[in-house]
């Protein structure tokens, strides 16, 4: 992944000292790997960003955050990726992740009469938990997994871009 790039949407340390919301947190929220771009803080964000925007569960974001520290990645590219499960992609989404379930468990989906009601809400989501969260489990693993290999891959093959252009200029 181009450095470059990512660099563009990632605040510098200096800035985020000056932020007096995140005082709150103490001086671990400054540790330099949580803020570094390399190959497996990138990678490793990737994944914890995409495998927590796949589950179900409040607070999302706060998890993706626990998780880059626990792992030491990029703290801004975990959290940040969790917005691709927003309020607008959020239906389509969950609703693939029950077919998939469903398709897997071996069951028939049914046609879900829509109702904005708490009580539609936890009468359906009791017929339906088990195909909806096999689904999104499956979704966190490969999408997560997806996007470490992809990232991964991406920033070797700049380097040995890099690599090679420096050396076809040593050679003129």
């Amino acid at each position: 992944m181009p450095k470059r790039t990512l660099r563009k949407w990632i605040p510098t340390p200096a800035a985020l000292r000056k932020q007096k919301a995140l005082h709150v947190f103490g001086d671990w929220i400054y540790e330099g790997n949580l803020w570094h771009l390399n190959r497996y803080s990138a990678s490793m964000g990737f994944f914890v960003g995409l495998f927590m925007a796949f589950m179900p569960i409040p607070g999302q974001m706060l998890v993706a955050a626990a998780m880059a520290v626990w792992l030491r990645c990029n703290l801004p590219l975990s959290v940040s990726l969790v917005w691709i499960t927003n309020p607008v992609t959020m239906p389509a989404i969950f609703f693939f992740a029950y077919e998939l379930g469903a398709f897997l468990l071996g069951e028939n989906t049914q046609a879900l009469n829509f109702e904005l009601s708490f009580e539609w809400l936890f009468t359906t989501l009791v017929a339906v938990w088990e195909p909806f969260l096999l689904g999104c489990a499956l979704f966190s693993i490969g999408f997560g997994a997806l996007g470490y290999f992809v990232v991964d891959m991406l920033w070797k093959i700049q380097v040995r871009h890099k690599w090679k252009e420096r050396q076809r200029q040593r050679q003129r």
